[in-house]
């Protein structure tokens, strides 16, 4: 990836609704090498996707909580059918498998308190391998979904 590439990248993330045209003025190249360029991201995997950045709070979703996860056994089985699982439910925004203790962080958001006590105890207490959970709430969010550093 040359200097071109990072900018057309850095452009994208920014705004993945530009055309390909005010793309390749800001990258000061012509359209179809940018055009070639942001294909050939795209085919790499370097660009996996576009999408719409939703406010929570216009859907009602006013409520996020970090929860991490302890797991009783680590074997490959359960890990796999927690992740499975884990997956499948709406309110997690984010779940990362940590080293050492605690074994996965959540990101949650729910429309309030009530809302996230009752996922967690008949839910997210419910999915497998599961020991232990303990949550943290989020007052605000300092730095958000950033794009990736060029």
């Amino acid at each position: 990836m040359d200097a071109v590439d990072r900018k057309i990248r850095a452009e994208v993330q920014r705004d993945g609704r530009l055309t390909i045209t005010e793309l390749a003025k800001r990258v000061q190249l012509s359209v179809s090498p940018c055009h070639r360029r942001l294909r050939a991201l795209e085919r790499d995997g370097t660009i996996q996707g576009y999408r719409a950045i939703v406010d929570p709070v216009a859907l009602g979703l006013t409520f996020e909580a970090l929860l991490f996860v302890t797991m009783r056994q680590e074997d490959r089985e359960t890990l796999l059918s927690f992740e499975k699982a884990v997956s499948e439910v709406p309110s997690v925004l984010l779940a990362q498998r940590l080293f050492g203790d605690p074994d996965y962080l959540l990101r949650i958001v729910t429309t309030d308190l009530a809302a996230y006590q009752e996922l967690e105890d008949d839910v997210l207490s419910a999915l497998p391998g599961v020991q232990r959970l303990n949550s943290t709430l989020v007052m605000k969010r300092v730095v958000d979904d950033r794009p990736m550093p060029t």
